[in-house]
Parts: C-alpha cells; sequence; structure tokens
C-alpha cells in the first residue's frame, strides 16, 4: 500500500521540463560519481588498477555535472531544484552507497558498466524531450560520453585497466576467495563430516534409538562447530597470511562443520531405526563425494587422490563408529 502511494506522488518523465529534466542530471551525476569514488575506496588496497579507473570515472563524472551546471546558471539561474531519480515514475534505481561496499571487483566493474548504460539511456530520452539547442548539444555530447564509457568497467579492460592487469586482480579475488571462505569451509565440512560418523554411528548402533541418535548427532555436530569455529579464529588473525578476516574464516569454519555432522544425524528423526540408518549412509556417502568434488574444483587436488583421502578417511571413522557400537 504505501509503495504504491509512494509511487502516485512521483512525477512522469514526460512531464519534466527542460530546467528539471537539467537538475535531475545534475544530481544524478552527483550520485553516480560518489558511488564510483565509493568503489575506488572500497578496492584501492587490493586491486589498485580498477581502483585508478574508478577514480577516472568519478573525476569525469564530476566534469559531467560542472557542464550541467553552468548550463542551468545559464538558462534558469543559481537556484537548482531538488529533483532526484527516486522522485520520477520508472527511472533507474542506484543501491545505496552502503550496499556497494560489499560488491566483488568484478561486480563492482559490471555494475559501472550498467549505470553508464542507463546514464547513456537517459540522455538520449532526455534530448527528445528539450527543445533549446544548447541543452540537447550538451545532452548530446553527454550521451556520446556515456556510450564511450559502456566498455570502460568491463571485462574487456579498456581505459587504464589492461588484461593483465584485470587477470592479476581477477586471479587475486579468487585466491582471497578461496583462502577466506573454501578453504576454511572445506576444513570445516570434512571434520564435521568424518569427525561425527564415529559417536553418531556408534550410538546408533549401541542404543539403535533413533530419537538417542538424533540427539547425540545434534550435539556431536553443535559442538563441533563451535570448536571448529573459535579455533579457525584463535589460530590466525589473518595479517601476516593474507587468509582474510579471522571471523569470516571461523563463521565458514563452524557453519560447515556443523552442517556435516547434521546431514546424517537428521535421517534419525525418522522412527524407524534400518530407514534412517540406510539413509544416513547414503547421506555420507553424498558429503564424502561433495568434499571431494570441492578439494579437486577449488583446491586443485587430482581426483584419484581427492578420492582416496577422503574416502579411507571416511571409512576408517565409520568402521571404528560402528564396531564400537556393536562391540
Amino acid at each position: 500500500m504505501f509503495s504504491g502511494f509512494a509511487n502516485f506522488n512521483k512525477r512522469s518523465f514526460s512531464q519534466l521540463s527542460e530546467q528539471e529534466i537539467l537538475a535531475l542530471a545534475i544530481s544524478s551525476e552527483e550520485d553516480d560519481s560518489r558511488i564510483f569514488q565509493s568503489f575506488a575506496e572500497n578496492l584501492r588496497e587490493n586491486f589498485p588498477d580498477t581502483a585508478s579507473m574508478f577514480t577516472e570515472m568519478a573525476e569525469e563524472e564530476n566534469e559531467h555535472r560542472r557542464w550541467l551546471i553552468e548550463l542551468h546558471q545559464e538558462k534558469f539561474g543559481e537556484l537548482i531544484p531538488l529533483i532526484r531519480r527516486e522522485h520520477v515514475k520508472g527511472f533507474f534505481y542506484r543501491q545505496p552507497e552502503w550496499l556497494t561496499k560489499t560488491l566483488s571487483v568484478e561486480k563492482a566493474r559490471k555494475q559501472a558498466t550498467q549505470m553508464e548504460a542507463q546514464a547513456y539511456r537517459f540522455y538520449i530520452a532526455a534530448i527528445k524531450q528539450c527543445t533549446d539547442a544548447s541543452i540537447r548539444k550538451l545532452l548530446g555530447d553527454l550521451a556520446e560520453a556515456e556510450a564511450g564509457h559502456l566498455s570502460l568497467a568491463d571485462d574487456s579492460g579498456a581505459r587504464n585497466l589492461s588484461d593483465e592487469a584485470i587477470g592479476k586482480e581477477d586471479a587475486k579475488e579468487k585466491r582471497d576467495f578461496i583462502l577466506t571462505y573454501v578453504q576454511p569451509g572445506l576444513a570445516g565440512l570434512m571434520d564435521g563430516s568424518v569427525s561425527t560418523l564415529a559417536p553418531i554411528f556408534a550410538t546408533a548402533f549401541a542404543t539403535q534409538d533413533t530419537w538417542t541418535t538424533f540427539l547425540v548427532g545434534i550435539a556431536a555436530s553443535v559442538g563441533a562447530g563451535i570448536s571448529m569455529g573459535f579455533t579457525e579464529v584463535a589460530s590466525d588473525d589473518g595479517v601476516i597470511s593474507g587468509r582474510g578476516s579471522p571471523i569470516k574464516r571461523g563463521l565458514a569454519t563452524g557453519i560447515m562443520t556443523t552442517v556435516g555432522g547434521l546431514g546424517h544425524a537428521l535421517p534419525y528423526l525418522i522412527p524407524d531405526f534400518w530407514i534412517a540408518t540406510y539413509l544416513a549412509i547414503v547421506i555420507v556417502f553424498v558429503e564424502l563425494w561433495v568434499i571431494t568434488w570441492i578439494q579437486h574444483k577449488f583446491m586443485e587436488t587430482p581426483w584419484g587422490r581427492a578420492i582416496f583421502q577422503v574416502a579411507l578417511g571416511g571409512a576408517l571413522v565409520f568402521a571404528a563408529g560402528v564396531l564400537i557400537g556393536t562391540g
């Protein structure tokens, strides 16, 4: 209801006067410059080449803003109407600046390209609505400038961003992702999937009580997750190793450890012992296969070695649990 009321109070683009179109263009260029500068600041430490590109783009947007303000002063005086994107129906949306801080370098480049494409379409539409020759000329010049930027932030590496620079930055981003999330998460998944096999299946075969087995499985999984998470946080602050935030690594490790254990604990919610056990065994095989695939995909471990390591470890722990439970 409130969204519809807000849209009702917006102006249609076709209703805007030439002065309002200039004012909208000024505020849009201000916003885009601020967003590009935010990209630059967020990426400067790890991706300096892309940061330099965004700084240059921010400066150009500021230059466009100055041109627009000068023309507005000439045509309409000093007082610029307060009109922004959110005041116009169907006008393109920009993410809040605080949300752009979480974008990866690749997504930041893609968003910048999208922003330039949207600005180009805006200027083309604005030209059709204006009759003043000097306004039409400036809007046309800005449209050409935006059209020339459409490939500047994409993977083609135009402007001062070479293919080599993009390759290095993308490789670093991939490495950071692996070190911060994949490697700790994989360690947690392996620990949760393998280390909980023994207590869960020992309890299952010793009691043949599904509810008791489920409770032991939940306790083992959550406890292992908390332990692994805190251990990861305390083991490395990431400053020297370059493995990223210890909090992020700890969360990745703890969550994946818990998930690994819960996978073969949840089947014991089924009252029938043998159905629950057979299902848990199938899930164990799925978990071990997922671990093997992650090792091969992200850690570049050969298939043979990954299968041998994971299968052997899982089989030994599973056997230990069954033997202890039936002993």
